[in-house]
């Protein structure tokens, strides 16, 4: 009898077969159920990642499961020369969710949605582009143009130009480097990548009064932050974190959580952006495809069926006491379920891999910052079996360090 594959032999033949751009697999994970995940060797996780802000439903959730077989079993894919359903209505109900008129363009992935609405900046005749410190948007060479960190740079560079950085939350600085030659101004309501940073309260809005000065085009990534992130649909919508009026952006791009796990992007656009495009200025075989579609309507309709924005705002609280109570926690950020948590030493790869070893899947974005980002079901028992461990968690790290 063969015996069975061990997480170890998974690893052997992953490193033999694929392109080594992530590094060794921390994990060979064979199943899931809710925020929980199996590895090939049997072991129990709880999932406070959820595939990088992804898998917003959890794992295996019916309500995804139903809709994907369903669709998959009537139209599975027909290409953009032909319309499905799910893309209209998908499209609808986004632009819905925004509370604006506009127009939707699907695609596949966050990097492929700021790719599309890089393209729409540069149909307003204009060129430059102004991103902020900390940026990730991702790593198309569109995409990484507009991403501040070095090292995701250098390897690839010349990159598209016009592209000019300033320091994330900072209006003044913002001001000096919009100009009437300023095609947008791209951001993120919260970093995620750079370890949950939240801007000033009234950064948004001074963001949106400088484009408007300048004639440019106000760019929202909320491919992190959207689909009820931070318990609210849009993080730039959340009073929690900006204040009202809420900004009206030219541009949201998301992605991420918004079909649970299947690969999707979109962009929106409002106003006279949303006529920008024309037929054959862009395009995509697999965006819009029927079975994604499907899939992000039925994520929508959980999290409000299920009124998951409260249970977001609520457990996201408790996960945040839980981590601010901790002595070796320095700073906790973020709003409901993104969250970063910098901590007293520099030892958060460390703290990573301990919660690993606890049966805790947590990200390091740094030497001393810990994201967590979890299923949008996470549960406040699941909090508190988190914070339980997280003194051993803690005094493991110190020790292996």
């Amino acid at each position: 009898m063969t015996p069975p594959t061990t997480s170890t032999d998974w690893q052997q033949r992953y490193a033999a077969a694929l392109m080594n751009s992530f590094g060794p697999p921390k994990l060979v994970l064979t199943r899931g159920s809710g925020a929980r995940v199996w590895d090939a060797d049997g072991k129990e996780y709880l999932d406070l990642l959820g595939g990088i802000a992804v898998n917003s439903l959890g794992h295996a959730h019916p309500a995804v499961l139903e809709a994907v077989a369903t669709q998959l079993g009537t139209l599975g894919h027909i290409s953009n020369f032909f319309a499905s359903q799910p893309q209209v209505e998908l499209a609808e109900r986004l632009l819905g969710l925004l509370g604006t008129p506009g127009r939707v363009f699907l695609s596949n992935s966050g990097a492929e949605a700021n790719e599309a609405a890089l393209k729409l900046t540069r149909l307003t005749g204009r060129t430059e582009i102004v991103s902020t410190t900390g940026a990730f948007h991702g790593r198309t060479m569109g995409a990484v143009s507009l991403t501040a960190k070095e090292a995701y740079r250098a390897p690839f560079e010349p990159l598209p130009g016009g592209v000019t950085f300033v320091p994330y939350g900072d209006a003044e600085a913002l001001a000096t480097a919009v100009t009437d030659k300023t095609a947008a101004v791209v951001m993120e309501p919260v970093q995620g990548e750079a370890g949950v940073v939240v801007p000033p309260r009234d950064y948004l809005a001074a963001a949106r009064r400088i484009t408007q000065q300048h004639g440019a085009l106000l760019w929202l990534d909320e491919i992190q932050t959207g689909v009820g992130r931070t318990g609210t649909w849009f993080a730039h919508q959340n009073p929690a974190l900006f204040d009202e009026p809420f900004v009206e952006a030219d541009i949201v791009t998301l992605a991420k959580g918004l079909a649970g796990g299947i690969p999707i992007g979109a962009t929106i656009a409002t106003g006279a952006t949303a006529l920008l495009f024309e037929p054959g200025n862009h395009g995509t075989t697999f965006g819009g495809n029927p079975v994604a579609a499907a899939a992000a309507l039925a994520v929508l309709h959980t999290i409000e069926a299920d009124d998951l924005l409260d249970q977001v705002r609520k457990t996201g609280q408790a996960l945040s006491n839980a981590l601010a109570a901790e002595p070796g926690v320095s700073e906790v950020r973020g709003e409901g379920l993104l969250i970063g948590a910098d901590l007293a030493e520099e030892i958060a790869p460390a703290v990573a891999a301990a919660a690993l070893e606890a049966g805790f899947i947590v990200n390091s974005t740094g030497p001393h910052t810990l994201r967590f980002a979890p299923p949008l079901i996470l549960s406040e028992d699941d909090v508190a079996a988190f914070a339980a461990a997280l003194p051993g968690i803690l005094a493991a790290a110190k020790e292996a360090s």
